[in-house]
C-alpha cells in the first residue's frame, strides 16, 4: 500500500509548468455554431436560426495539447495536419492562441483540416439544444510523402522536449512508421513518451506509459473486464502486449489502475464521482497531467493520482475542458488524505 504525501503531492503541482511536451497526433476542432428561432423558412419545412455567435475549441489531440499548455505556460508544440481549406487557419489560430507551437504542423492540401461542426439552438423559452453535427475528417492513413514530412519534423525538435505525447484519434496520422519512429526518437533522446489511443494498443510498443480507458483496453484484448482476476489479467496482457513500463488504466467511475512492468498494481478511487456533468476530453486531461507529473519527478503512483485530480476537476464543465496549477492545488487542500491510499 503507498500513502500520499499532500506535501510531495503540493510540489510536484508547483513543478508541472518545469516539463516540456512535444505532441504528435491528430489535431482537430470544435466549431460550435449558436443561433435564436427566428421562423420556418419557406423554402422547406426547417427551422431558421438567426446566428449569434460561434466558438472554437480545441479537440482530439488539440485538447491534449491545450490541457498540457495550461498546466506549463504554453512549453508545448504541436506535429499533426491540417488541410488548405477554410478551418486550416483557424485551427492554427486556435492553437496559438492557446500558446501551442504549430511551427512544425504540416499542412496537406489532399485532407480537410479535421473539424466537428456542431449547431445549437434556442429561444427566449427555452435551453440551447443542438440541431444537428458536421464531421469533416478523412480517416485513410496520410501518404508517404506527407508522413516523411512529420517523421523529419519529429526528429528535428524532439531533442527540445521532455517528453512526447503520441495522441491518437484513428484519423489517419498515426501510421506504423511515425509511431515507431517518435519512440524510437523519444528512447534515443531520453524522454518520456506517453500514448493515449482508442484502438489497437499494440500498435504501440515500447512507450512509457499508456493510458486506455477500459472500453478501448477490451477492444484490444478481445474479452471484458468484469471482475477484480480479469482486470489483473488484462493489466499483464496489455504490458505484454505493448512492452510498454506502465499502463494507466482509466474506468470511468471506478477510478484508476496503474500496472507498472515490474508487477507493481495500484489502484485509486474516482474523486468527485458525484460531480460529474462531462466525460469528454477527460482522458486528454489525464495523460497531460500524468506525463507532466513525471516530468516534475513524480513516481507512478504520484503521476495516478495527480492524473485523477485533474480528471476530477474537468469533469465538472461541459465538453473539452483545462485545469490549472492553481485549481489543483486548490482541490487537493479540499481532499481528505487519511484514508486515501494506492491498493493493489
Amino acid at each position: 500500500m503507498f500513502t500520499f504525501d499532500k506535501n510531495k503531492l503540493k510540489s510536484i503541482i508547483h513543478n508541472l509548468n518545469k516539463g516540456r511536451v512535444l505532441v504528435i497526433g491528430d489535431f482537430a476542432i470544435d466549431e460550435m455554431i449558436y443561433g435564436q428561432t427566428h421562423r420556418i423558412s419557406r423554402e422547406a419545412p426547417v427551422l431558421i436560426l438567426k446566428h449569434t455567435h460561434t466558438n472554437i475549441i480545441l479537440g482530439g489531440a488539440s485538447n491534449a495539447a491545450h490541457n498540457i499548455s495550461t498546466l506549463n505556460a504554453g512549453k508545448v508544440a504541436a506535429i499533426g495536419l491540417y488541410g488548405d481549406d477554410y478551418h486550416g487557419p483557424i485551427l492554427l489560430n486556435t492553437l496559438n492562441d492557446a500558446k501551442i507551437d504549430t511551427s512544425y504542423m504540416v499542412q496537406d492540401s489532399s485532407r480537410v483540416t479535421t473539424t466537428k461542426t456542431r449547431i445549437s439552438g434556442s429561444s427566449t423559452q427555452s435551453v440551447t439544444q443542438q440541431i444537428v453535427r458536421i464531421d469533416r475528417e478523412v480517416n485513410n492513413f496520410i501518404s508517404s510523402k506527407i508522413e516523411s514530412k512529420v517523421i523529419d519534423n519529429i526528429k528535428k525538435i524532439a531533442s527540445n522536449f521532455d517528453a512526447i505525447l503520441l495522441s491518437d484519434y484513428n484519423i489517419g496520422m498515426m501510421t506504423p512508421a511515425v509511431i515507431e519512429e517518435s519512440i524510437k526518437i523519444g528512447k534515443e533522446n531520453g524522454l518520456i513518451v506517453a500514448v493515449d489511443a482508442q484502438e489497437n494498443l499494440g500498435r504501440f510498443k515500447g512507450a512509457t506509459v499508456m493510458t486506455p480507458n477500459q472500453p478501448d483496453s477490451e477492444k484490444t484484448l478481445g474479452y471484458l473486464i468484469t471482475d477484480h482476476d480479469i482486470l489483473m489479467k488484462a493489466g499483464k496482457d496489455l504490458l505484454d502486449k505493448t512492452l510498454s513500463d506502465m499502463i494507466l488504466l482509466t474506468r470511468g467511475g471506478e477510478g484508476m489502475v496503474l500496472f507498472d512492468k515490474d508487477g507493481t498494481v495500484s489502484s485509486i478511487p474516482a474523486f468527485n464521482k458525484t460531480d460529474v456533468f462531462d466525460v469528454t476530453g477527460a482522458g486528454d486531461t489525464v495523460v497531460s497531467s500524468f506525463t507532466l507529473a513525471l516530468c516534475a519527478g513524480a513516481n507512478g503512483a504520484e503521476a495516478t493520482f495527480i492524473g485523477n485530480l485533474a480528471a476530477s476537476i474537468v469533469v465538472k464543465h461541459f465538453g473539452c475542458a483545462t485545469t490549472t496549477i492553481d485549481e489543483l492545488d486548490e482541490n487537493l487542500q479540499k481532499l481528505d488524505m487519511k484514508n486515501l491510499s494506492l491498493k493493489a
